[in-house]
């Protein structure tokens, strides 16, 4: 190597202090979204809130270490040592590795921006599953002792992951489908009594009769408070997988109970009830298919109402924008198909539907509107390979999370130790420089994988053992044998039966405008009450307009609380 300008120097010292910036960050790179971590909530955050965090620090990862690379091949061109670029030394750094890493990256990054995202989210989804060669590779590159710098948050990580792995490996029991006007069906699970979750909360879902790779995020629209047995899903129609799996469950013959695998991970929680209850009033506007999160807090408020220890319920207005008259079937899952609803009069509930895509039609048309593709009900015969959706580690779920972390954590320093003092020092000794780098690294991570697969694995045995005998008694749990009327059905009949039923409360509660655009500022500007709460799901463009009219000024009670939906 020939004597090196002084800008080559410095230039040489800029890429090395950057690659050690990009390890800053890729150090909190994989706390985010380690989705069951018990890391996010005691900072506040949630496992679809923290998604925005990991996106930054992807870019920050991946910027620093462009730069880097960048960096480096240019000091080695200039410096006549471009072969420095296939070198993998036997106890240094390796250049190869770090360019496979590099390469790694880069494919996850430009399949993540945006628009290819979400014009092609499974390219995004598989290459995404890079993450575990960028880890390898980089771990090759810089060694085992500096890629300890990086090991918390990708143990947390690797813990999680293989946690969600097992989960997913269950098969869980379907109860029952309802069919809807609107093209979207909803997927009621039988769940444990000891799994809780939070309205709104996210649940990934896998039909392998669809596609046994594919994995799709869905709100969850029951209540554990309302619904201790139950956990429900609504699926729209739109793309493949959801029309493939509306086809095969309409298919089914509603006499006869059907089958379907299904394997489900999560719920993961995306907000607390508290949070609601901090408000007087609370207005939720959604769009399209954006109604379904707001289906469980007008569930979980519902039970809290007729509940006389809870504190006192808000007041709730819902403000529903549909494209047709047949999405407006997507009201009839505010009543739950298991039935059990409790005294909805007891909540001040009221629904304000628009339909912009048609004109007002007569009372005739909107009872033959919403009986064209009349609301039907699939049952499934119970399997005693499926199991209830429960927690993969028990209703005490922290207290055994923190007991794997520490176990495995516990097991891989126990073998990394005696491989070190029987196999590796006998050769090597103190020294660094007889035993390959890449082999340490690679029989670190093994020890890794060993130490968290062990301690997880034996955890979810012995709750799945547990589990056993709940098992045994809610897999012949009675099933509704009729599914509930749609809400525009009107009743005909005078009894105080039905003039009390959820349903009927529901009609009165709701106005339908037909052939309107939303005024949404003139409405959320004449709702009264000094501490209003505000809400929104859909559209990007329906989110920025109620942030910015809350933001406004215009009226200081209106309080934006945002929801990240970001899988």
């Amino acid at each position: 190597m020939r004597n090196v300008l002084r800008w080559q120097a410095k230039l040489d010292r800029a890429a090395l202090r950057l690659g050690h910036v990009g390890s800053f960050c890729c150090a909190f790179l994989f706390f985010p979204v380690a989705r069951g971590s018990s890391l996010l909530p005691l900072i506040g955050l949630t496992s679809e809130a923290s998604i925005k965090y990991h996106v930054w620090l992807g870019n920050l990862v991946m910027l620093f270490f462009t730069a880097h690379g960048l960096c480096y091949i240019v000091f080695w061109a200039s410096t006549d040592q471009i072969h420095e670029m296939l070198k993998w030394t036997r106890t240094k750094v390796a250049n190869v590795p770090g360019e496979l890493a590099l390469l790694s990256g880069l494919v996850m990054w430009v399949t993540a921006l945006p628009r290819v995202r979400r014009q092609m989210f499974e390219l995004f989804f598989y290459a995404h599953h890079l993450y575990a060669l960028f880890l390898v590779f980089f771990a090759l590159h810089v060694g085992v002792a500096f890629f300890g710098s990086i090991l918390p948050g990708v143990f947390l990580f690797m813990v999680d992951r293989y946690l969600r792995f097992l989960q997913s490996r269950v098969r869980v029991r379907l109860v029952s489908a309802r069919l809807l006007a609107c093209d979207a069906v909803e997927l009621n699970f039988c769940k444990s009594p000891h799994l809780t979750h939070s309205p709104m909360s996210t649940v990934f879902i896998n039909v392998p009769c669809v596609s046994r790779l594919q994995w799709h995020p869905f709100t969850v629209t029951s209540s554990s408070s309302l619904e201790p047995d139950r956990l429900s899903v609504v699926v729209k129609r739109a793309g493949r997988w959801t029309e493939k799996l509306y086809e095969t469950i309409s298919s089914l013959p509603p006499s006869q109970p059907g089958h379907l695998d299904v394997s489900v991970e999560g719920p993961y929680s995306q907000a607390t009830p508290a949070s609601f209850l901090q408000y007087d009033s609370l207005v939720m506007i959604s769009g399209g298919g954006g109604i379904t999160p707001f289906i469980s807090v007008i569930r979980e408020l519902v039970h809290r109402s007729g509940t006389a220890a809870e504190a006192a319920t808000p007041s709730l207005l819902l403000i529903a924008v549909f494209k047709t008259s047949a999405d407006l079937a997507m009201l009839d899952l505010i009543v739950p198909a298991s039935g059990g609803f409790s005294d909805i009069s007891r909540l001040e509930l009221r629904i304000e539907a628009f339909v912009t895509r048609e004109s007002v039609p007569s009372a005739g048309d909107v009872v033959a509107i919403a009986h064209k593709v009349p609301t039907e009900e699939v049952l499934f015969k119970p399997s005693p390979s499926h199991a209830p959706i429960a927690p993969v580690l028990g209703h005490n779920g922290w207290l055994w999370l923190a007991a794997v972390v520490s176990s495995s954590f516990f097991i891989f320093l126990l073998l990394v130790g005696a491989v070190q003092r029987l196999y590796i020092y006998p050769v090597d000794g103190n020294s660094n420089r007889v035993y390959p780098w890449a082999a340490r690294t690679l029989l670190n991570l093994l020890l890794l994988c060993v130490g968290i697969a062990v301690a997880a694995s034996a955890a979810v045995l012995w709750n799945k053992r547990r589990r056993a005998e709940e098992a045994k008694q809610v897999e012949n749990v009675a099933t509704p044998a009729s599914s509930p009327a749609t809400w525009l059905d009107k009743p005909r009949r005078g009894d105080a039966e039905v003039e009390s039923s959820p349903l009927h409360y529901l009609e009165q509660a709701t106005a339908v405008h037909f052939g309107r655009r939303l005024d949404l500022r003139r409405m959320l500007l004449e709702i009264g009450g000094t501490n209003v709460g505000v809400m929104a799901s859909g559209p990007p463009e329906l989110l920025e307009d109620v942030a910015t009219i809350c933001s406004s000024g215009s009226a200081s009670n209106l309080h934006f609380a945002s929801i990240s939906f970001t899988w």
